[in-house]
């Protein structure tokens, strides 16, 4: 196993080659047509479904303001626009978060097995939901509860109680702050499971939470966490060069003129608050954040610059397209679709891994 994190943790190039140039433009075009496709058809399909034409002139006619011929009923408009249009939009807003989070933390950590959960938000975001199950107090803010408030100051208090705990001589060293991060989620785990004993009849509610979905998406729920999510992913946007110096190495990134202390704060921050504000509207979803930077970067390179906004909008598109079939399943948890899909990705890539395969 130290073998093969020595491996995975090795520098490589920013530079791809020729071919893998020539890539970013298709594979924005094509990230940009899923996209859409993704976008039409969560909205047209389901329980009711809606024709894509429908579909396209709902959109087109309320954020636009086409004049339009209406061919459809008032109660296909609601189904559209207040029902289904919040939660594909909220699928997409948490899968590119957790895409962005994922390659921040895999190249902030130099491993490419790191996902938006690896210093322990999701225990610390779970614990926090758990707490506010057994709290028997309601409350409700711009449409979001305890359950959410306290999963998201539970995945930023878990993450700021490892990156102090990991601190050497002013810095945090990645070994240090890898292992902290495991035991740290390790007890937050055990917190969890003693949560979870407690509940008693509201342990299903926890389970809900655990698996993911996106059943209660709402405008006021997409409203508040899309500016966090985005905002935060633009700053990251904004990092790539320190990122791709840290990538390099700490030595390398400080001969590049990087500080690299306050770089890894930021970004640690950055991926840390896009992954509390994802995982508080949603629960916890996996593997999003681990396979879509993974198949970006075996496309085009390590490159951050083309590493995070590709990322960005595969991940918003799997998402949807994860909560589409989810729903068309039975109301399945998004949470198992992710699973079934990233899973056996990462077997592959750990068998890749152990025959030599150049990441």
């Amino acid at each position: 196993m130290a073998a093969l994190g020595e491996a995975l943790a090795q520098p490589r190039s920013l530079t791809p080659p020729a071919p893998a140039r020539r890539r970013p433009f298709a594979l924005a075009a094509a990230g940009l047509g899923a996209l859409l496709v993704a976008l039409v058809a969560g909205v047209g399909f389901g329980t009711v479904a809606v024709a894509p034409g429908d579909t396209l002139a709902i959109l087109g006619q309320r954020l636009f303001a086409l004049d339009v011929a209406r061919t459809w009923s008032p109660a296909t408009e609601t189904i559209v626009w207040d029902l289904r249009l919040p939660r594909v939009l909220t699928a997409m807003i948490v899968g590119l978060g957790l895409a962005v989070a994922g390659a921040t933390f895999q190249g902030l950590l130099r491993n490419p097995l790191a996902d938006p959960y690896v210093l322990g938000t999701a225990s610390g975001a779970a614990l926090g939901a758990a707490i506010a199950v057994l709290i028997p107090v309601r409350v409700l803010v711009l449409e979001f509860g305890l359950l959410h408030g306290l999963a998201f100051l539970g995945a930023l208090a878990a993450v700021l109680t490892v990156y102090r705990l990991s601190r050497i001589g002013g810095m945090a060293p990645l070994t240090s702050l890898l292992l902290t991060g495991y035991a740290v989620g390790s007890l937050l785990a055990a917190g969890l499971a003693m949560a979870m004993h407690l509940s008693g009849a509201a342990l299903r509610q926890i389970f809900a939470y655990l698996l993911g979905s996106f059943d209660a998406a709402s405008w006021g729920r997409l409203a508040g966490a899309a500016p966090l999510i985005v905002l935060a992913s633009l700053l990251v946007v904004g990092r790539a060069r320190s990122l791709n110096g840290l990538l390099l190495g700490e030595e390398t990134a400080t001969h590049l003129g990087v500080d690299v202390p306050r770089e890894r704060a930021i970004l640690l921050a950055l991926g840390s608050l896009i992954t509390a504000a994802a995982v508080a509207v949603s629960g916890l979803i996996g593997f999003v954040g681990l396979v879509v930077p993974h198949v970006v970067r075996l496309l085009v390179g390590p490159n951050a610059r083309l590493v995070v906004p590709l990322s960005a909008l595969f991940g918003a598109s799997l998402m949807a397209v994860a909560d589409l079939a989810a729903r068309l399943l039975g109301e399945i948890p998004v949470g198992v679709v992710t699973a079934v899909i990233g899973a056996p990705f990462f077997l592959v890539l750990l068998r890749r891994t152990r025959t030599g395969y150049e990441l």
